[in-house]
């Protein structure tokens, strides 16, 4: 299996979000894993699919007062993510590969293992949370929650400090498994962005046991990008519960 390495690209929240889920459902090689690293247009938050817009204006008002945000709905669950600066991150992983038919635990274990791993070597003192002092394992992905205040299982903390370095969503559909990842600037310290990219997705491509390989980006349907990014920017999406 080949891991495609995505160019890097710089857009709006609708636009990215809609990428990522193109990039799950018409990607032309659905025997290839997928990654890429991307970046915001304008400071931007995101939120998970079940989650409420009512609590998300709210904790917005508390994290950004006053301040105008790109903000959209994920197609993936989880929290509201605060991408003002942060390290973002999309991995798509096939149909019928291991971690599309493993536990959504045991998928977010790994990739998040590699992530760990990759800034280790770098000599950060992070490690995964292994175990959960609450029922957190349980929660359900809807409950209302802000995605680098309360870890979850598997999450990445700092191991000196314990604040949240890393922390994902996934969705599952017929043609695979979407992981968008987020990886908090504010919380590493210094990092060489351009090595820990190298690291991470070598030992991703090792956990898939694909071969990386810097691809072109595919080519979708005419207007079919721009029409999805257009769709997460309406009410209808944003308010959607």
């Amino acid at each position: 299996m080949q891991l495609d390495l995505l160019p890097e690209r710089t857009a709006g929240a609708a636009e990215n979000m809609a990428s990522d889920f193109l990039l799950l459902q018409r990607y032309p090689e659905p025997a290839c894993a997928r990654f890429r690293h991307y970046d915001w247009r304008r400071p931007a938050f995101t939120f998970g699919f079940g989650q409420k817009i009512a609590y998300v204006r709210e904790q917005l008002n508390l994290l950004a007062p006053g301040e105008h945000l790109d903000l959209t709905r994920r197609p993936t669950g989880g929290g509201v993510v605060d991408h003002r600066d942060d390290w973002t991150f999309a991995l798509v992983i096939p149909r019928g590969h291991a971690l599309y038919d493993a536990r959504a635990t045991e998928s977010y274990r790994q990739v998040h293992a590699d992530l760990v791993a990759a800034l280790q070597a770098q000599g950060l003192p992070v490690v995964l949370k292994e175990r959960c002092e609450s029922a957190c394992a349980d929660t359900p992905a809807s409950a209302p929650s802000v995605c680098f205040i309360r870890p979850e299982l598997y999450d990445v903390l700092h191991a000196t400090t314990g604040a949240k370095v890393a922390g994902a969503a996934q969705k599952r559909s017929k043609h695979g498994l979407l992981f968008q990842g987020s990886i908090a600037k504010t919380t590493t310290g210094a990092v060489n962005w351009e090595r820990f990219a190298t690291d991470f997705t070598a030992r991703l491509a090792a956990t898939l046991g694909a071969e990386a390989v810097a691809c072109p980006w595919p080519d979708f349907a005419e207007g079919e990008l721009d029409g999805l990014a257009e769709q997460y920017t309406e009410t209808d999406w944003l308010e959607y519960r």
